[in-house]
Order: C-alpha cells, then structure tokens, then sequence
C-alpha cells in the first residue's frame, strides 16, 4: 500500500512559519502513522551559504528599521509575486527545486511561506501536477500569499477567508483550520512539578517572549517590569539574541533570585503553563500558542505589518489587549496577585478557546483532502 508522503516547504524569515511547518506534520503523523512528511526551508535547503546572508538581512531590516518593512507590506499588500519575480527568485535561489520534488515524490506539498509558495506555483504553470496548499501563518491575508496554482488555501480565520474572497478566491478553495500548534501545547503539565523542574517559586509568574530572534525594543518597560519583583516572578524568554541575554544579565535590575532570563528553548509550552500572563510580540505563532493555552496576553511594539494585524485580532477577540504603558503593567500585575480573579480569567478564556480553536483540526482537514 503506497505510503502517503507530504512536503512541508518554509522559510527562516522569522521562526513561526517553519513552526507551523512542523507542528503540521507532527499532527498528521499523530492522527495517521503511515503519512511520512518532510520540513524543508527551501532557501536554506538550496542555498546553505546565501540562504542565512539573505535571512540575516532581513532580520537586520526588522531590528533597525521596522517602518520600512510596514510601508513595503502595505505597498504590496493587494498584489501577488508577478510572474518575473517568480521567474527571478527561481534563478536566483530555487534552480533546484523541481529536482527536490521528484527525488521526494510527495502526493501534496504544503507551503507555509509565500516564497516557496511562488516557486511551487511556477512549477505547476511549468508542468508539476502535485497539489499544492497554502497554509497563511498570520491572521491576515497580504497579496504574496496568493497564486491562481493554488489548490487550497488553509487559513486562520473566517475573517482572512473573506479577505481572500475579496480577492476573488472562490470559496471552495479556502478552508478555515487555524494555525496548527504543537500537540505539546494542547497538553497541560501539574505546575508545582513545573515550579520545581524550572526552580521557580509558587507566586505570581509572568513569561515575557522576544519572538524566535529575541527582539525587544522596549528596553524602559523591560526594566519597569522587575520593580515588580519582589511580588512577581519574572520570565524572560529573549531566543537566539545572545547580545541581548547577555546585557540583561549584567544589569543589576535583572540580577534577583525572581528574575530569570533565558535563551532559545523549546519549553515554551511548559513555561507557558506555569505562567499568569504572557507578554510578546504578536507573531502568528506565538499568539495561537498563547491562544490554545489560554493565558492572558499583553502585546508590545507589534512590526509593523502583519503583526500589527495579528494583534488587533486578539485584542478584539478579547484574548489579550495592547502594552501601551507602565499603567498596563501595573493594572495586570495587580490582577494576577488575586487568585480567583487569575483562575477565573484563564478558564474564560479556555472555555472561549474551544468554541473558536482546535488545534488538530489543520491536520485533519489535510488527511481529509488526501483521501
């Protein structure tokens, strides 16, 4: 019996898109052991030397000039990659991916990033009959992510699938899934084991998260923050940035037995469960981790573009709000000293995240549509 094989094709530009990518296959090997996946960041794939010169760029671009990220997003916002940047790309850095799919033979490939879903849909123009899906990884819809090879788009939202209708997409190629997480985060861990297995104490606890590259610009609010250390634990999660690690450690503000300030981990689900209150950058990933886990959350200096829609919809969703001053801090500092109202509050918003979320429902409407 022929073993169905699926290629999830991503990009380094930011860490939620391959993520995602993973977190996909993970769900359709859990709900079917036969299906064999396989996670590529093209670029990086094809191009070892020019692929991490390239991604670097762009992360220079977000650290020191984010307006101009946002005016490039809106410029290009209603507009798909037209056909000679298609063309460019293939030359410039994809020469080699016809080749990548018929050595792997996939029966469905699944791009979690515009790019590679640009190079996947000249191919098919060129020829390749293999179906392709776009899974969006934010909760909007910019123009880049939208080809007419297309056989499915997998999206966030019903709010991004009418964008897409707006677009003149038919229905019947858009289906909403949300953005698959991890199974880890749809499990929960006892916090006293958590408390101990991290060494942290039994009080108030607030995980605060740079992104996958550990961005934070907010260096003011950073340091407001541990005034509240002597009644709040404070976590912070700053990534790959080790320049950043590394200032904060040697800052006496962050030098107390209830601070701690880590780098790159992947226990991000377990952090989040022995946490009150998340504070981050609305990236689509972190933000549907922190969703399916039901914590609170307060967003910060969102990029200019997607984030910043990513933020609006969990604010008007009333899954977090915006981090717009000390008095934020305070005011939720002070809400989770009280136990009832912290308990309270995370059930609602775990009672509203099983009417609106399912986790494993990308996976499954996936091995539905290879049936």
């Amino acid at each position: 019996m022929h073993k169905k094989r699926v290629l999830l094709l991503s990009e380094g530009f930011g860490s939620g898109h391959t993520q995602a990518a993973y977190a996909l296959a993970v769900g359709l090997r859990s709900l079917d052991a036969s299906v064999q996946t396989r996670v590529i960041e093209l670029g990086n794939f094809l191009n070892p030397v020019l692929g991490p010169l390239i991604v670097s760029a762009y992360r220079r671009t977000v650290t020191k000039q984010p307006k101009l990220l946002g005016r490039l997003y809106r410029r290009q916002y209603k507009k798909s990659l037209n056909r000679f940047t298609q063309l460019a790309l293939h030359r410039l850095f994809y020469t080699h991916t016809s080749q990548v799919i018929s050595q792997l033979k996939p029966d469905l490939i699944v791009c979690t990033h515009p790019v590679p879903n640009a190079v996947v849909s000249r191919l098919k123009r060129l020829g390749l009959q293999t179906p392709l899906y776009t899974l969006i990884t934010d909760y909007d819809a910019h123009g880049t992510w939208t080809s007419s090879e297309v056989n499915k788009y997998l999206v966030s939202t019903n709010e991004v699938k009418n964008k897409l209708r707006e677009r003149g997409i038919s229905a019947n190629r858009i289906q909403v899934t949300g953005i698959p997480v991890h199974p880890n985060f749809w499990q929960t861990h006892d916090k006293s084991e958590l408390q101990a297995q991290f060494d942290l104490k039994p009080m108030p606890t607030v995980l605060i998260m740079g992104g996958g590259w550990g961005i934070m610009y907010s260096d003011d609010l950073l340091s407001y923050m541990t005034r509240w250390r002597d009644r709040v634990q404070l976590i912070y999660c700053v990534g790959n940035n080790e320049k950043v690690r590394e200032r904060m450690l040697a800052d006496p503000d962050f030098q107390h037995p209830n601070i701690k300030v880590l780098g790159f981990t992947k226990e991000i689900n377990k952090l989040m469960d022995v946490s009150d209150l998340l504070i981050t950058k609305p990236g689509g990933m972190t933000c549907t981790e922190g969703l399916s886990k039901g914590i609170p959350m307060l967003f910060y200096e969102p990029i200019p573009g997607q984030e910043e829609v990513n933020c609006e919809y969990f604010v008007a969703s009333g899954f977090g709000e915006m981090l717009e001053s000390r008095e934020t801090i305070d005011r939720w500092f002070e809400i989770i000293q009280e136990p009832y109202s912290s308990v309270k509050f995370r059930n609602d918003l775990l009672h509203k995240r099983n009417q609106q979320y399912n986790p494993m429902e990308c996976s499954r409407v996936v091995l539905q549509l290879m049936q």
